[in-house]
């Protein structure tokens, strides 16, 4: 048994995430971090409501492997600074626990075009955050890079399901380098993390962007 940690777990892809950890009978416990109770029962599930920046408040708990599915919009934030708290602040103190608490393996969903150096300030914030979890020294990083997420979610956004009306329409002429930016569904995405969890192969730092991911969900 391996004991798995999940941030994240009541947004579009993280809650697929949670359910196939559910199903997999090799996790136990499955550790949800939360900031609010999602009031869940099943008997190897167990729920840790904690602000992010207050995680060292956590008794230790060793985990094997952690899932970061974190993730807003400037919009739902309110600011800027406000976005960043999460995307980077949050995802980050995730990964300062999990590896305080033994995790050797790290999985991120974060954005297709995401660098440091782009132009892009959600685009920037991304690559900022992949490239300080690479420092932390995980033996694993895998990060997923998908474009446009495609599911229903609880919350809206109404940007996001224009893009996705988008993306489908002219999908079609999304073929060699432009791959990357056709849309994937969170539930794909959750097929692929946990893929990789599975089996991770070599050790080191690996980024997935559609036609990995693709490829995973489908193994």
């Amino acid at each position: 048994m391996r004991v798995a940690a999940i941030a994240g777990a009541t947004g579009l892809t993280g809650h697929y995430v949670l359910n196939r950890l559910l199903d997999d009978g090799s996790y136990d416990p499955v550790l949800a971090v939360l900031r609010k109770p999602m009031h869940r029962n099943h008997p190897r599930l167990r729920e840790k409501v904690v602000e992010f920046d207050s995680l060292s408040a956590l008794a230790p708990t060793p985990v094997d492997v952690a899932f970061c599915c974190l993730g807003t919009t400037i919009r739902k934030a309110g600011s800027k600074e406000a976005f960043r708290a999460v995307d980077h602040g949050y995802v980050l103190a995730f990964a300062n626990w999990a590896r305080a608490n033994g995790t050797r393996h790290f999985l991120l969903v974060s954005s297709v075009s995401a660098s440091p150096d782009s132009g892009n300030f959600y685009l920037r914030v991304k690559g900022e955050t992949e490239r300080d979890l690479a420092q932390l020294g995980f033996d694993w990083l895998d990060i997923f890079q998908p474009s446009f997420l495609l599911g229903n979610r609880a919350e809206s956004r109404p940007g996001e399901r224009i893009g996705q009306a988008v993306i489908q329409a002219v999908e079609f002429a999304l073929v060699g380098p432009l791959e990357r930016y056709r849309g994937i569904a969170g539930a794909a995405i959750a097929q692929a993390m946990l893929a990789r969890a599975n089996d991770p192969g070599d050790a080191g730092v690996r980024r997935h962007e559609w036609a990995a991911i693709t490829a995973l969900a489908g193994s």
